[in-house]
């Protein structure tokens, strides 16, 4: 169910599941850091405080559902949902290990509490997202479908069409998080195939936009509270993250895209994020856990 965490609990969440980031792709020598770093704060927002959902019953029929269609970010996605209770945290230790139910990639074939679909191939996502949110629509029921989606993910032609059929059914139950980090695997965005200017591109699609900072929880909360769900238009969010974030040494570097840390790299991380969550909470009493 939606849990109404505050912030400060909202950030000590972000902390350990950025850990469990680390301690993950460090054992399995393979995936893709930085940008599971810097959604981290979206996702935590969405399973500790926005979303209707159920860890004791995920198949609830009027949960809320969220696509990850930047099947990449998978890490964070599943240190969200061990921390949120959907299966033993001791789990995410076998990432990408043979025969673990926590692929690179999320799969619906291997039964993980908490995935309502299989992703990676990118653009594909939100035309999922569509179906999902038109059937609910059908059948008259009020739940939210969240997409979530890579920046570079908008150069695929598939985005546009869902992107179109989404405005056409006006489903307002729909919305579309984009992770602007402006970086994907060969460099800026605006260099490999410029989106901009984004929010036009949107609003010409028939979308209402709304825009953030996908690293502030509670500026990402806000804007998320003041979507119109009701209304005739999907919503996108353009959230404007920091590939990496968390550990400053490897901030807005697109070679993190798909690189993991060495074992010492790993405890130099470690403690670049621990020194990152003491500055962040020594504007308060509050401390990282």
């Amino acid at each position: 169910m939606t849990r109404d965490s505050n912030v400060s609990e909202l950030i000590n969440i972000t902390f350990q599941v950025r850990l469990d980031i680390l301690e993950m792709l460090t054992l399995a020598k393979s995936g893709h850091l930085g940008g599971s770093l810097g959604v981290t704060d979206i996702v935590v927002s969405l399973y500790f405080n926005l979303l209707r959902h159920s860890p004791e019953n995920p198949r609830w029929e009027l949960r809320d559902r969220v696509v990850l269609s930047a099947g990449h970010l998978a890490p964070a996605l599943y240190a969200t949902l061990a921390r949120a209770g959907y299966f033993p945290i001791e789990e995410l230790k076998t990432l990408r290990q043979l025969g673990t139910r926590l692929q690179g990639h999320p799969s619906l074939g291997v039964e993980l509490p908490g995935i309502e679909t299989s992703s990676g191939s990118l653009g594909q996502g939100l035309g999922i997202a569509v179906g999902m949110a038109l059937a609910a629509k059908i059948k008259q029921q009020n739940h939210k479908v969240v997409s979530i989606h890579g920046d570079g993910e908008l150069q695929e032609g598939a985005i546009w069409e869902a992107a179109m059929s989404a405005s056409h059914y006006k489903l307002s139950n729909l919305v579309a998080i984009v992770d602007r980090n402006q970086l994907q695997i060969d460099g800026h965005t605006e260099d490999v195939l410029s989106l901009e200017p984004l929010a036009e591109k949107w609003k010409a699609f028939g979308w209402e936009v709304k825009q953030c900072n996908g690293n502030d929880i509670k500026d990402f909360i806000q804007v998320f509270n003041s979507v119109g769900f009701h209304g005739t238009k999907p919503t996108v969010i353009l959230a404007n993250t920091i590939m990496g974030y968390g550990v400053p040494s490897i901030e807005n570097d697109n070679r993190w895209h798909g690189k993991v840390p060495t074992n010492d790299e790993y405890e130099s991380f470690k403690e670049q994020l621990r020194k990152k969550y003491r500055d962040i909470f020594g504007r308060s009493s509050a401390q990282p856990k």
